[in-house]
């Protein structure tokens, strides 16, 4: 494929909610094109976005997938989104590259939960938009339905560019709002021009002064020639169409099926004309350094700036190995070039250069300002990356990932997987940043968080499927502490004579409790030489072993003070060993007078719902022992503040879901430790003897 230039590029994010039609749409655009030598169909598992194993056999997008077409000698950048709340936010590193957003609204549903999500990512990059309503060939589908739905959810800019002709199966043409022309289409999608249906006359009037009010209202001077005139000339409207779309003063709206083609063809058309070209953004910012905190710069998108790329997409293809997925955001770039990763401050060789087609890669010379490529085998470059001329560097600010929903403890099924699981879950870490996987240091467990079971459980499948990696799931321990509640003085003594030498440490301690988070603390407070200096670290190290297996139910004791005040040694059998089983021996018991508890932990918890559900969230909350602490509207949205134990989020989201029909959100972080209720401590104790986590201890160790 040859180089376009920056104006004659178009790179549009096709987004929306699941089902809606997105990756059809995207299938029958190619085809019709001629992109594609066959019309993939989503039923059929042949679509070129949704080509891996796991989208086919779910009839879901996992992931964001890459399509282009040539159409009047333009090149549209197409970028297939998942919809699917698990995996909508693949949505915003496609529209953080994206020039504009094409939104796909089922046209017998109209707008859904996760449209109105990506709407809002969309809102969040200050993205230009058209809306495609989709499927009007189903029956029930409504054009009018539709259309309302969108304009009552998002704005009274959003006005059709084309109506409908014909309705559910008799869907057949639409009237070209605009050029004030009619189509009917035949079953490849040609359109054929018609009369203006005489029926519709009347809403083909009222909507198009209404797209003239929208142009005039996107203009100060337009304006004032509309109040003057009561309308505009057809020199003010046309070419001031694609600037109102690109100010987002203005979102067209087209009527199509991309089950039948129809409508489509108008909307390529349209898209060529009115859909803003890379070069009418404004200027990207960026920084001179990777910590972004140095000089903040800025680059045009134009071939005459510095070259620079902001990697968006990680690809692991198990043939080709780790693909790169970019955007030129300003100068060009030829293969085999050699550029500076700001990022990570390495220089990468770039090698051959690439277009995505689905899974196939085209290779192509060279990349102008805003066209987006892809690149295999780099060494450093990961997701977020910027890459960019060594002389004149920038570092763009990656994009942020909501926090992750959900989280499992993954286990593998066998010593082989153990061997190969880290390797596996590092490759798909990469293609996919909302996912995260660590180890907690107090459960030993590993953890695999995401933005919902459904993702979870296709990275169970991809590790199964392309890595032969079998692991089990299961909820995450929740990682209890314990502490004391009393002062007490105890003695250790350890004394052990088995002919030979013997072994011998005597100590005595007073054990109190600490304010929570103040840790362990240890104090010597012995005068003279009761017990020499150089045992008595060992006394400590005995106690801070023992606390480690706690004593209530073998989580870590915290939050106790312990003051060294007395002892005795044995000139011959004293030794480090001899007072360090004696601190243990204290410890020991101190336990059994102190009266420890189990310490739970509690999370800053904070709620995005729409207002109509906020009292029911309110009410789930308070049943999780939760102590709702606030509530602020944020938009549309209520935001509200709790502090929760979390016991009781380990299973919230889906909850959430089932309340807010997916549309709330929330995100927690750890506040502090509180004492466990001594109803659900029998619970916790009686799980720690049933998983072994609690056993007798040998006395003379």
């Amino acid at each position: 494929m040859k180089a376009f230039t920056t104006e004659n590029i178009r790179n549009l994010a096709v987004i929306g909610h699941g089902d809606a039609g997105k990756t059809q749409l995207v299938a029958s655009l190619l085809q019709l094109a001629g992109a594609t030598n066959r019309w993939g169909k989503v039923d059929e598992g042949t679509t070129v976005t949704d080509h891996d194993e796991d989208s086919i056999e779910r009839k879901v997008s996992l992931n964001n997938n890459f399509a282009h077409l040539e159409y009047k000698d333009t090149k549209i950048n197409l970028i297939d989104t998942p919809g699917y709340a698990a995996f909508v936010s693949h949505a915003r590193p496609a529209l953080r590259v994206a020039d504009c957003a094409i939104v796909v609204v089922d046209g017998v549903h109209g707008i859904e939960v996760q449209t109105e999500k990506t709407w809002q990512y969309a809102n969040e990059f200050l993205l230009p938009r058209v809306m495609v309503i989709n499927k009007l060939e189903k029956e029930h589908a409504d054009f009018g339905h539709a259309l309302d739905t969108a304009q009552n959810s998002f704005a009274r800019s959003i006005v059709p560019f084309t109506l409908p002709i014909g309705q559910e199966t008799n869907f057949r043409g639409v009237v070209d709002v605009v050029h004030q022309k009619a189509y009917e289409f035949d079953a490849a999608g040609n359109a054929k021009g018609i009369a203006i249906p005489s029926e519709g006359k009347e809403l083909l009037d009222t909507t198009r002064e209404r797209l003239i009010e929208l142009v005039a209202e996107s203009d100060d001077a337009l304006m004032e020639k509309y109040f003057e005139n009561g309308t505009l000339d057809e020199e003010d409207i046309i070419p001031n169409l694609a600037r109102a779309i690109a100010n987002s003063k203005l979102c067209p709206v087209y009527a199509v099926s991309a089950n039948t083609m129809a409508g489509l063809s108008i909307l390529l058309d349209h898209i060529v004309e009115f859909a803003p070209n890379p070069a009418s953004h404004e200027s990207e910012y960026g920084f001179t350094d990777s910590e972004m905190s140095g000089e903040r710069v800025m680059r045009k998108y134009s071939i005459n700036e510095p070259f620079s790329a902001y990697v968006f997409r990680t690809i692991a293809d198990p043939f080709a190995g780790r693909i790169n997925v970019m955007k030129v955001v300003s100068g060009k770039i030829a293969s085999d070039a050699t550029v500076q990763n700001t990022s990570r401050d390495t220089p990468e060789r770039l090698g051959a250069l690439h277009v995505i087609q689905g899974k196939t890669l085209d290779k192509v010379n060279e990349a102008q300002t805003g066209d987006i490529i892809a690149v295999v085998k780099l060494k450093e470059t990961q997701t977020g990356d910027t890459l960019s001329d060594k002389a004149k560097p920038i570092v763009y600010p990656p994009v942020e990932y909501p926090e992750a929903a959900i989280a499992f403890a993954i286990e593998p099924k066998s010593r082989a997987d153990e061997d190969k699981i880290s390797g596996a879950l590092h490759k798909i870490l990469e293609e996919d940043p909302s996912l995260h996987f660590d180890r907690d240091p107090q459960t030993k467990e590993f953890i695999l968080s995401g933005s919902g079971q459904l993702h979870i459980e296709t990275v169970v499948a991809k590790l199964m499927n392309r890595y032969h990696v079998e692991v089990a799931l299961h909820p995450p321990k929740v990682p209890y502490k314990e502490t004391i509640t009393q002062q007490v003085e105890v003695q250790g003594r350890h004394k052990k004579q088995s002919g030979g030498r013997g072994q011998f440490g005597d100590c005595k301690c007073i054990f109190e409790p600490l304010q929570r988070g103040e840790g362990f603390v240890w104090v010597d407070k012995i005068f003279g030489g009761s017990v020499p200096q150089n045992f008595r670290p060992a006394i400590e190290k005995g106690i801070i072993e023992a606390a480690q297996a706690g004593a209530v139910a073998g989580y870590p004791l915290v939050d106790f003070k312990v003051t060294l005040i007395d002892g005795s040694f044995h000139a011959v059998d004293s030794d480090e060993h001899s007072f360090r089983a004696a601190g243990r021996k204290a410890y020991r018991a101190a336990m059994e007078k102190a009266h420890p508890t189990l310490l739970e932990p509690i999370m800053d918890v904070e709620v995005f719902t729409p207002q109509e559900v906020s009292g029911d969230i309110m009410g789930d909350l308070n049943s999780r022992r939760g102590r709702v602490g606030g509530m602020e509207v944020r938009g549309k949205q209520q935001v509200i503040k709790a502090k929760v134990p979390l016991s009781e989020m380990l299973d919230y989201q889906s909850k959430l879901n089932s309340v807010t029909q997916a549309r709330g959100s929330y995100h927690m972080q750890f506040s502090h430790y509180d004492p466990l209720p001594g109803n659900m401590l029998k619970k916790v104790v009686d799980e720690a003897v049933a998983a072994g986590r609690v056993r007798a201890h040998d006395e003379d160790e």
